[in-house]
């Protein structure tokens, strides 16, 4: 904050992320193409919810709001995707997975409100924080739409979106940089953008994307509540920080509701290693 404006990290997190995929998926885009074009609209809506609008609103409303509150907000994308998995693709929610995710859910409040998760009555809301839940809802609806993804190949699908995006992006970065917001140069700010556009974007969205597929975006979605687990552990390990019992109540109850998400007692398939080979042949 201060150093980068939002949108300039926004629009060139997803340029050098598109720059990075375009170098591994051409020989994939060649192929793909006609279907990419004869479903532009899908890959349109994907760009536009999931890629270009959720990133641009967090950083736009981290400038009004806190981190905590941030992470609050967003925890709140498994229960609104589970939600609209139900009520707009009739996708069958059953009484484990409800309890996974508020179980989850109870794990994630543990860990933010370091074991007070009653402490979080009191948290202020401010107009930043309805910026970032435009972005959580947005977010749902993208998770929803991976399930009618084109027919394509995971790499062709990165670039298409991600070249979506990019062009959606340009006019609100063009704004900023007319207004005199301009991200300072140098070695910290452009190992910043190296990271978010190689791991939070890159990889981050493969694998989910990926994951949405086999599994369905109501259970994929769920291990997104390990986002708050894993920033205490790296606070830990690269900041110092102490790691106290309600990291590990929270990792417990986190787990736990992943795994009760996951628990099919009726039905359960004849061959568990099902999604491994899907998942090796995808690979």
């Amino acid at each position: 904050m201060g150093v980068v404006p939002p949108m300039a990290l926004v629009f060139w997190r997803w340029v050098a992320a598109f720059a990075i995929v375009s170098a591994v998926a051409w020989r994939h885009v060649r192929k793909d193409r006609a279907e990419l074009i004869r479903r532009w609209p899908t890959v349109l809506a994907l760009a536009a919810t999931g890629v270009a609008s959720f990133g641009a609103l967090l950083y736009v409303g981290l400038q009004r709001t806190t981190a905590l509150n941030t992470l609050v907000v967003q925890a709140a994308i498994p229960p609104l995707i589970m939600l609209f998995a139900w009520l707009f693709l009739r996708e069958r929610t059953t009484r484990w997975q409800v309890g996974g995710v508020a179980v989850s859910l109870l794990g994630v409040l543990v860990v933010l409100s370091r074991g007070r998760p009653w402490d979080l009555l009191h948290l202020g809301l401010n107009a930043g924080d309805a910026v970032v839940l435009f972005g959580v809802v947005l977010y749902a609806v993208y998770s929803l739409i991976l399930r009618r993804r084109p027919q394509v190949h995971p790499m062709s699908l990165l670039w298409a979106t991600f070249g979506a995006a990019i062009l959606l992006l340009a006019p609100f970065y063009a704004a900023e940089l007319i207004a005199g917001r301009h991200m300072t140069l140098n070695a910290p700010t452009l190992l910043g953008v190296a990271y978010v556009a190689i791991f939070p974007s890159f990889l981050a969205y493969l694998f989910f994307n990926r994951g949405v597929e086999l599994i369905g975006a109501a259970r994929a979605s769920q291990y997104l509540h390990l986002q708050p687990v894993f920033g205490a552990v790296l606070a830990v390990l690269l900041l110092g920080e102490a790691f106290h019992l309600f990291h590990a109540a929270g990792l417990a109850l986190i787990g736990a509701g992943i795994l009760l998400s996951s628990w099919r007692p009726k039905g359960l398939e004849r061959n568990p290693l099902r999604y491994n080979r899907i998942s090796l042949k995808a690979l």
